[in-house]
């Protein structure tokens, strides 16, 4: 399970340093694919599998469906950090994400079963405009649970 918040910068070759909690998870392989909101996410391989094998249950005649898949599948990069945890995030990735040469700040949360990573002053401006309807969504998301 992926927890927490961190706040590395990428390098000068884009390369993110990961969260020293989240590399054994990732050791194996990860695919680093667009998000919503304009983040990344980081699927551990085997999630990313998981995900794949249910899209490729979706009707061909979807359009929906197809649509998504074409932007999820078209950006995806998959790599395999080396051995100081690093991972190149490739810069058309980068440049969805608004993680540009001029500001490497970036965030990096764990969400459960994958890691978002986020330009830092846009996760910032997201957590400012969320937190004020946390409370609220619970009782819509988690109806009963809390």
């Amino acid at each position: 399970m992926f927890l927490g918040t961190y706040e590395p910068r990428l390098d000068d070759k884009g390369r993110l340093i990961l969260p020293a909690r989240f590399r054994d998870e990732l050791a194996e392989g990860l695919v680093i694919t667009k998000g919503q909101e304009r983040c990344l996410y980081v699927w551990p391989i085997a999630e990313f599998t998981r995900i794949a094998e249910q899209l490729g249950r979706a009707p061909v005649t979807s359009k929906a469906a197809r649509d998504y898949m074409r932007v999820l599948y078209a950006g995806a990069s998959d790599a395999v950090p080396d051995k100081q945890g690093r991972v190149l995030v490739p810069q058309p990735l980068r440049d969805y994400a608004g993680l540009d040469r001029d500001s490497r700040d970036c965030v990096v949360i764990g969400t459960n079963t994958r890691v978002e990573l986020w330009a830092a002053e846009t996760w910032h401006d997201y957590l400012a405009e969320q937190e004020r309807s946390f409370a609220v969504l619970s009782e819509e998301v988690l109806p009963g649970l809390i």
